[in-house]
Parts: structure tokens; sequence; C-alpha cells
């Protein structure tokens, strides 16, 4: 259907078919790449003059990009038709910086490259400014040295603390909680001008198997002692339930059963593994990644884990891969409650290189009923009712070491009850999303006798989606 210049993050993402010209980018003061159809093309910059990285808004939608100046877009928009803008982009001011432009034939220019654009969420790139400031820097050091004097502070006092902590952190304008559409409504964007640039339906490839419109996955974090020997209260309400989970144990902060864990996964249910010590520091450099990763890896091949969480969430993109596990679950769609506050702001899974990354999407359970306390699951049922109309994956965890008051145990079990009959619903393991994503990954979208067809291991589980001209 389409070619490009170059590989374009947004098609292979969602797997709409095109292929990669040899380059015929035009010389000048911009380079340019673009996804073409017949006369018309998406264009957009590749490096030259271009700003530094910030957050701006296309038209309502922020994303965090370099941008090219209007006077570098003019002098080659002005020698290849007659364009008008479509979209302004403003900063966080409201001052213009830009604008996506159309021609009159239908073509489209944007400022930005919308490959960035996407991966600039994926790996939290707008994070690295607030890190520079003034504020920012004192903000993370006053978290750090919370988490590095925590276990020395009485349980009732670190409660307090993080609940002082919350009034700060749930006033985050970026990325907004309980759930920040910014990245989903980017991708609305992308559909939409690359429909307009087709001129007819874009097939792409759904993202979930055999129908399935949405997902619910179920992961366990195992902190302590305590919560170790509580696995089986959560355990049963799941068994109750007719669903299945992923327990994920820290191998060197309490001793692990291998019984426990063989029991685990003959009644269907996932191990994973959550930290070697759950001190927060197994991606703090790369030299302690390398240092525990043998333990890590041997740990894993015990237990038969495909996948990792780091505990309290640290992460960190460049290092995240070197794990070698299949999937990592340890970025949060928005979360500014975490030491590492932020998120990826995505609903779906996607790929760090090899590895594919599970975002969290559901708030965390020690967040809503001990540090904010909540007192009933409406929290859960209002964010799964978001992400259902958004086709995305409700990811939940739950600790066993907090989960244990009746109270709990009820609102849980509750939450499970209200999903139960969802036949739009596929409720699976962190590891079969994992796999099915690489087998989408791995497929394609090729012409047929009649319009379309998916060819490639998920060939037989895949459905066709069709991004309409003129859909917003």
């Amino acid at each position: 259907m389409f070619s490009a210049s170059t590989p374009v993050v947004f098609c292979d993402y969602f797997r709409i078919p095109y292929s990669v010209e040899p380059d015929r980018s035009p010389g000048g003061r911009l380079q340019w790449d673009w996804l073409s159809r017949g006369e018309r093309t998406l264009t957009w910059p590749r490096g030259g003059d271009l700003d530094a990285p910030a957050l701006v808004r296309v038209g309502s939608v922020p994303v965090f990009v370099r941008l090219a100046s209007e006077e570098a877009m003019s002098e080659p928009l002005a020698a290849t038709g007659s364009w008008k803008p479509l979209l302004p982009i403003v900063d966080e001011s409201g001052r213009q910086m830009g604008s996506v432009w159309q021609e009159e034939r239908g073509s489209i220019a944007l400022p930005f490259d919308p490959s960035e654009a996407i991966e600039s969420f994926w790996s939290e790139a707008y994070r690295a400014p607030a890190g520079t400031s003034a504020a920012g820097r004192a903000k993370q050091l006053a978290m750090r040295a919370y988490y590095r004097a925590r276990p020395l502070l009485p349980r009732r006092a670190q409660i307090g603390m993080r609940r002082l902590f919350s009034r700060v952190q749930a006033r985050s304008a970026f990325p907004r909680w309980p759930l920040e559409p910014a990245l989903h409504d980017l991708y609305d964007l992308l559909f939409a001008w690359v429909a307009r640039v087709a001129g007819e339906p874009v097939p792409w490839i759904g993202p979930w198997p055999n129908g399935r419109s949405w997902a619910l996955v179920l992961t366990h974090d195992v902190e302590t002692h305590l919560g170790y020997e509580h696995v089986h209260v959560l355990r049963e309400v799941e068994r109750r339930a007719g669903v299945r989970s992923s327990w994920n144990f820290v191998p060197k902060r309490y001793t692990v059963d291998d019984a426990v864990v063989e029991e685990l996964l003959a009644a269907g249910f996932e191990v994973g593994v959550h930290g070697l010590y759950h001190d927060g520091r197994d991606v703090e450099s790369e030299a302690t990644l390398r240092e525990r990763l043998p333990e890590i890896r041997r740990f894993a091949e015990r237990w038969r884990a495909v996948g990792f969480r780091s505990p309290a969430t640290h992460r960190d993109w460049d290092l995240m891969p070197l794990l070698g596990f299949d999937y990592d679950s340890s970025s949060p769609d928005t979360d500014p409650f975490e030491p590492q506050s932020g998120g990826c702001c995505s609903l779906l899974p996607f790929f760090n290189r090899e590895l594919v990354e599970l975002p969290i999407t559901l708030p965390q359970d020690h967040t809503l009923f001990v540090i904010l306390s909540h007192q009933d699951e409406s929290a859960w049922v209002e964010k799964a009712a978001a992400i259902r109309r958004a086709g995305g994956m409700a990811l939940l965890i739950t600790h066993p070491d907090y989960m244990i008051e009746p109270r709990l145990v009820e609102l849980y079990e509750r939450f499970l009850a209200r999903h139960s009959d969802d036949p739009t619903l596929w409720k699976a393991l962190p590891r079969d999303v994992a796999g099915w994503w690489r087998r989408r990954a791995a497929s394609h979208v090729v012409p047929a006798d009649k319009g379309w067809r998916v060819v490639g291991p998920a060939a037989d589980e895949a459905s066709l989606r069709f991004a309409e001209p003129g859909a917003s």
C-alpha cells in the first residue's frame, strides 16, 4: 500500500503494510522522510534545523519532540504546492511553535518525526528536562533520601511520609493520573493522517487475538516473607473466579520453596522474578545489573520464569533489555506516586528492542488503599472501563503483603466478579500476552483476492481493522 523512505514505528507497531524504498529526499536545509501513496505523502524532517526536544501540544495532544522551525518548513513547502495550516503546535505557555500543514491535494507535512514522538512516550524521554531543573532535582533527592531511609523507619512513619509526598505527587501536570490519553490520542491523529494520504481504508492488525477487544492481566508482587506466607489468600480468590495470575518472587529477600513454585505452575499460574533483593538497585547502573544478572538469571531458569518486574518499578530504558527476559512489566502507563514517577502513557504492550514491555495500567493496591485511603474498588472499575473503551490492557499489581484484610480481599473478589462474563475480554497471563505480541509483530498484512489478509504466526488468531479516511 505505502512506500517509505525509512522504517516507520507507527506502521510497524500497528502492522500497516508498507515497503522501504531507496532514499529520494530532496536536498536543502531540511532533509525529509516520508510515507507515500501515489501523489499524496506524509512527510517530516530528518535531523537538520530542529529545536531541542520539548513538551508541546499538537492541537490538544501533548507530545515530546524536536520541532523544525516555521522558517525551515516554509521554504520546501512553498516549492511543492499550496499548503495551509491544519493544526497549531503550541508550547506549555500557549505560544505557537509551529503547525501541521496540509496540501490541497491531500499531502500532510509534520514539523516533527512521528517515530521519535512515539518512542519518547515509551522511553519516558520527557522526564529528562524535569530532572535537570532545580525543582526536579530537589524532588528526586528527597525521594531518594526517603527510600534509602525507609528500612530504618517505623511502619507508621513510612506511611505518614508517603501520604505527605502524595499531595505533591498528585499535582503532576503530565502525565495525568489516573489516565493520560496523550499517546493514544497521537495514534488517532496518525491513523487519520495516514488514511487521508491513502484516500481509502488502511488495514492494520488488531491488538488482541481471537476477536477479543481488550485484555485483563493479573499480577502479584510478593515483597516480604509475610506476603509469601499469604500467597494462598489471593490465589484461592482467583481459583474460585476461574482466573489465573503471575506471582513475582524476590529470591534473595526470603526463601522460596521450589515446591510452592511447582504447585503454582501446575495449577496454571505463572511465576516471575521481582528483582534480587528488593532494594531498588538492580537497574541502578549497568555495573550493578551485570554484577547481579547471573543470580537473577539462575533463579529465572530455576522457576521457569520468563518475566521480570523491578522492585518499586525502577526502570532504565537502555538497561531493561539486558535482563534477558521475554517480557518486563516495570513501567506504569502513568503513576506519580512511585519513587520513579512518570509512565509510558501506553495502554498496550510495546517493544523495547527485543524485550516486550507490559505496562502497569491499573493503580497499585498499596497506592489506593494505604496511601490514598480509598475505601472500595471504584478506582479500578473506572480505569478498567476506560481501558475497555480504548481497547487496551488492564494490568493490575496486588500484593499479598497488604491485601490481607478481609475488606480488601472482598473488594478484589468483587472486581474479578464484575468482569467474569465479558465476552469481549481476554483474561491472560502476562507470558501469554508477550507471546501473542511477538506473533503479531512477526505477522504482516498482504493483499488478497478480495481485500487483505494476515500472514505469519498470528494469521489464525489475528483480526483486521481499518482506519477510515476522514476519521478523527
